[in-house]
């Protein structure tokens, strides 16, 4: 999986996709979603890592079937708030 971390204001947004889906556009009806390498282009990492991450992030943008499957796992993500987009599973995380 790639993980990216973008600072914002104060905090910060993660980024992360699986690693096929980098540089792909996904289209679904009038959505299109493009998982560029500007935004989702960190590095490589680990299941674990990306657990230890979102444990620690108010934001995060999710991208694929592994990297989807870890935040619900860990209880970041409830599966019934998964979308899918052109057949790609989507999550976003946002803790106020």
């Amino acid at each position: 999986m790639y993980l990216k971390i973008h600072k914002s204001g104060t905090g910060f947004i993660v980024a992360v996709c699986d690693k096929d889906l980098l540089g792909k556009k996904l289209k679904q009806g009038n959505t299109t979603v493009d998982i560029s390498e500007e935004f989702y282009k960190g590095n490589l990492t680990s299941e674990e890592h990306v657990i230890e991450v979102l444990a620690n992030t108010t934001t995060a943008n999710l991208f694929g079937e592994r990297t989807v499957a870890c935040a619900i796992k860990c209880g970041f993500v409830d599966p019934e708030c998964v979308i899918m987009i052109d057949g790609v599973p989507h999550a976003q995380i946002f803790c106020l």
